[in-house]
């Protein structure tokens, strides 16, 4: 597969997972915001700002809106769900060749349909659609696609980015000890409440709830999970029978976290739990610019040019 191809699909998977990622943290935190009147708002907001790895303003003190307008709408804003729309779309136009008419249509058609503003008693309803065109598009190629190097790229590029937003979600947890949602509403972004209750059969507490979202080895939004996927698609794009330890750079680092998150206690995590967090982050952003040398060596890392707003 050319290299141009392969860095496309990569960066389709990983965007199409950070718009569904961002519309679920937003979702919970700009309801929060809305319902609990003790939130200090612009502490709030900036925090998720900070988590959402988005530089925020000094000249005004942040509301709701702005947290809607810089990270949902702005086509500008690297971190924005538009942003990420607009990108998977143009990474499948680089790669048309190889994605299927079903899947252009449907990113062309989610890019086409974002809207430029939210206004506030729609913010539920607009997030609601951001998961399902994102789900429609990985329904698409999880459905109709080959398991060859093509969905391998893809779900690499996916499983990455869905270990990097379950950690930054589970980072908010504890943005401030006011505005933090409870690990009821945290499981409930996830989809994960029910999948929870089957497994624990009661009322989420702190220490259930982390290890589920953490170390659930079934349950696909876990960070245990996703990191275990990305490292078999490694495997399977390129195997390789090494006599001695681990010579890829990308599977080391997650193998690094999926084995520090495995073997240490779920107390000591939760005791620093940002801490943690950020770990994963940094290891799965280590493993993607690993994987950009190896795989994708001619090209620099997509810096797409956003449209003025």
């Amino acid at each position: 597969m050319l290299s141009r191809i392969a860095e496309s699909l990569f960066w389709i998977g990983r965007y199409i997972e950070r718009s569904d990622g961002t519309a679920r943290i937003l979702d919970v935190h700009l309801q929060l915001l809305l319902e609990d009147p003790w939130i200090e708002e612009d502490l709030a907001c900036r925090s998720l700002l900070s988590v959402m790895g988005s530089e925020a303003p000094d000249d005004h003190t942040l509301t709701r809106a702005d947290i809607l307008q810089i990270l949902a709408v702005d086509r500008s804003e690297p971190a924005s769900i538009a942003y990420s729309l607009g990108a998977a779309r143009e990474n499948a136009r680089r790669a048309r060749e190889i994605v299927s008419t079903e899947l252009w249509e449907c990113l062309n058609t989610t890019r086409a349909r974002m809207p430029r503003k939210v206004s506030g008693d729609k913010v539920h309803e607009f997030f609601g659609w951001v998961r399902e065109r994102s789900a429609l598009a990985v329904g698409i190629i999880e459905s109709a696609t080959s398991r060859d190097e093509a969905w391998q790229f893809f779900t690499l590029g996916r499983s990455l980015e869905r270990a990097d937003m379950t950690a930054r979600l589970l980072a908010t947890r504890s943005l401030t000890e006011a505005s933090g949602p409870s690990w009821t509403t945290i499981l409930r972004s996830c989809g994960a409440y029910e999948a929870y209750l089957r497994t624990y059969r009661g009322v989420p507490s702190a220490t259930n709830a982390a290890e589920f979202l953490l170390l659930d080895r079934l349950f696909p939004r876990s960070i245990l999970f996703s990191v275990s996927r990305a490292e078999a698609c490694m495997r399977d794009i390129e195997p390789r029978a090494e006599r001695v330890g681990i010579s890829d750079q990308a599977q080391r680092q997650l193998g690094k976290i999926r084995s520090e998150l495995e073997y240490r206690p779920i107390a000591e995590i939760l005791e620093d739990l940002p801490l943690h967090m950020d770990n994963v982050q940094a290891a799965t952003s280590a493993a993607s610019e690993a994987i950009r040398q190896r795989y994708f060596p001619t090209n620099a890392a997509p810096s797409w040019v956003g449209e003025s707003s």
